[in-house]
């Protein structure tokens, strides 16, 4: 495990706890954002675990 792998996938876990309830909170502009937030936050997060579990997935 390298320590973008890791740095991925907090990021995404930290995106993903602040955008939830962000969302609801915010006002109109700025919801849209943090709903964007958690979506980009899930992906990162899928993309680092899959990165740690299996390091070479991506490579042919």
């Amino acid at each position: 495990m390298t320590l973008f792998h890791g740095a991925l996938f907090a990021t995404g876990l930290a995106l993903i706890i602040w955008g939830l309830p962000a969302a609801h909170r915010l006002r109109n502009p700025l919801n849209c954002l943090a709903a964007l937030a958690v979506l980009a936050g899930v992906i990162a997060g899928l993309i680092g675990t899959l990165l740690i579990l299996v390091p070479d997935f991506f490579k042919g």
